[in-house]
C-alpha cells in the first residue's frame, strides 16, 4: 500500500492550496481516509477525514469552514482544499488511511502504529 501526498508550497495568508494524496496497493472502499498536520515543535494533529465509500466527512474545528476534504474514486485520490490560509496552518501535511473511523479521530501524537497506513508529508508554508 502506498499513499503519496503532494501539492504543498508557499502561499500568502488568505491564499489557497489543494493537496492531493494518491492511493494505491489495495481497495479503499471500506476505509476512512484522513489528513493530519505537524507544525515545527508541535504534536501531529488531526485535520479532516472522509469515508471513502460513502463520502461523509468530518473536519477539525480549527479548519472547519476553510478546508474541505474530498476524494475521487476513479482516480483513487484524496484531496484537501485549503482556503483562507493562515500562518498557523504552516505545517507538514500527511495523509493516512484506516479501517476504523475512531482510529483517525482519536489519534494521539506518537502512536503512529495506531493508524493502518501513513503517506509521506508535503510542506505547507503560509507567510503573513
Amino acid at each position: 500500500v502506498q499513499l503519496q501526498a503532494s501539492g504543498g508550497g508557499v502561499v500568502q495568508a488568505g491564499g489557497s492550496l489543494r493537496l492531493s494524496c494518491a492511493a494505491s496497493g489495495r481497495a479503499f472502499s471500506s476505509y476512512f481516509m484522513g489528513w493530519f498536520r505537524q507544525a515545527p515543535g508541535k504534536e501531529r494533529e488531526f485535520v479532516a477525514l472522509i469515508s471513502w465509500g460513502i463520502g461523509s466527512t468530518y473536519h477539525a474545528d480549527s479548519v472547519k469552514g476553510r478546508f474541505t476534504i474530498s476524494r475521487d474514486n476513479a482516480k483513487n485520490t484524496l484531496y484537501l482544499q485549503m482556503n483562507s490560509l493562515k500562518p498557523e496552518d504552516t505545517a507538514i501535511y500527511y495523509c493516512a488511511a484506516d479501517s476504523q473511523r475512531s482510529h483517525l479521530l482519536q489519534f494521539t501524537n506518537g502512536r503512529y502504529n495506531s493508524i493502518d497506513y501513513w503517506g509521506g508529508g508535503t510542506q505547507v508554508t503560509v507567510s503573513s
